[in-house]
């Protein structure tokens, strides 16, 4: 659909150099998407590996975010092993509910009740973001928390439209449970992709 050379705006990796590469087409439809251009694949124009790699090397960092969409509709092997190959460290933005390709180096796992995570996704998680829509999602999220591996990383973040309403709660939840942390949309606030 888009790639662009910005900050990691959430997250383990927030404040990092990254290059976003978004990938066309989603099949869990969250009712709060922000890119819900990206979910009909055949809106996009295809780019080959080789130039989706090119426009990556033109920038001086070295992460590479695959999103979406929902990034696993398609096989990224061979993207992943292109990107290595050029010196980036892979990471995937994915709701984990269709199966795993691609050699990734970190995975952030965001699961969705709209369409569930494969079971099988969760133990290789490095880091589970749950979005926080409604107070109900405090509950999903420990949910897929008891599920992830002890070395995850937990991060709660407030749905963007619901933020003014939602970071107070987080706020005092992580304050009671301090295994998860707070993640927010930082490139929103700084007005960049």
């Amino acid at each position: 659909m888009e790639s662009f050379y910005t900050i990691q705006g959430e997250g383990y990796y927030q404040g990092k150099a990254a290059y976003f590469i978004r990938l066309g087409g989603c099949d869990v439809g969250c009712v709060w998407c922000d890119v819900k251009d990206s979910w009909d694949a055949s809106r996009h124009p295809q780019q080959s590996i080789d130039e989706i790699v090119s426009a990556a090397a033109a920038y001086p960092g070295r992460m590479a975010v695959i999103t979406g969409g929902e990034p696993l509709m398609h096989n990224l092997d061979t993207l992943t092993a292109a990107l290595h190959e050029a010196g980036f460290q892979t990471n995937i933005e994915t709701s984990g509910s269709s199966p795993l390709s691609g050699e990734w180096d970190w995975i952030c796992l965001s699961p969705k009740k709209f369409k569930f995570p494969l079971p099988e996704i969760l133990p290789l998680a490095h880091e589970l973001k749950v979005v926080i829509f409604n107070k109900s999602d405090f509950a999903w999220a420990e949910k897929y928390a008891a599920q992830v591996s002890p070395t995850c990383k937990l991060y709660l973040a407030p749905e963007w439209d619901k933020s003014k309403e939602m970071t107070p709660l987080l706020i005092e939840y992580i304050k009671e449970n301090p295994q998860w942390e707070l993640s927010l949309q930082i490139h929103k606030y700084i007005n960049v992709p």
